[in-house]
């Protein structure tokens, strides 16, 4: 039996995004952000929702991108610093002793000490309610040589990535893993035919 939790925005599991932006002065900003994902493939596309009072928020309304940034398990303290603190009051960055780097092909800073980075250009905003969905294009995506796999692409785990669980206010590192997507339910297919 399901038992009813009523309307809450509750999903399992939401990314640990560390979004990085300039201020109006050029200084560079981090804020941690879950409420995101892909939200297009082509152009290649994410989404990112913030409230109107973060200080990121103005800063990409702004300069019009921002960068992801994804740390591993290992980074997950400064993740959750990032997302107490307001940048308009302390300087993040200096406080873990992380480094900003400038993006290359848009006007946002990425973290060196970052697995994966995906640097955004503004395209659109779209005003929710309480948060404004930023729509941004992936320009580039930068990853660690060390988080590659044998294909030349992101390895999951060595990438490492943390997911938050909102509801339940827990980080939790990725778990094992299961199989092949796109061919795992063939099988399922197959049964059922031979079942007839």
């Amino acid at each position: 039996m399901k038992i009813s939790l009523g309307s809450k925005a509750l999903v399992f599991p939401t990314p640990v995004w560390v979004v990085a932006t300039y201020d109006r002065a050029g200084k560079p900003n981090v804020m941690t952000a879950a409420w995101g994902g892909i939200c297009c493939s082509s152009p290649p596309a994410i989404c990112v929702s913030l409230r109107k009072a973060t200080y990121t928020y103005g800063n990409i309304s702004e300069r019009r991108a921002f960068t992801i940034n994804i740390l591993s398990e290992d980074r997950i303290r400064e993740a959750d610093y990032f997302g107490l603190v307001s940048g308009r009051s302390e300087d993040k960055l200096s406080a873990v002793g992380f480094s900003p780097r400038k993006a290359e092909l848009v006007d946002a800073p990425y973290l060196d000490q970052a697995s994966m980075v995906l640097e955004c250009s503004l395209l659109t905003m779209v005003e929710i309610g309480l948060h404004t969905q930023f729509i941004g294009e992936v320009m580039d995506v930068k990853v660690e040589e060390s988080a590659l796999g044998e294909d030349g692409l992101p390895a999951m785990e060595k990438v490492r990535p943390a997911v938050f669980a909102p509801e339940t206010r827990k980080y939790f590192g990725i778990g094992k893993y299961l199989g092949p997507a796109f061919s795992l339910g063939r099988e399922m297919g197959k049964q059922k035919k031979e079942d007839r």
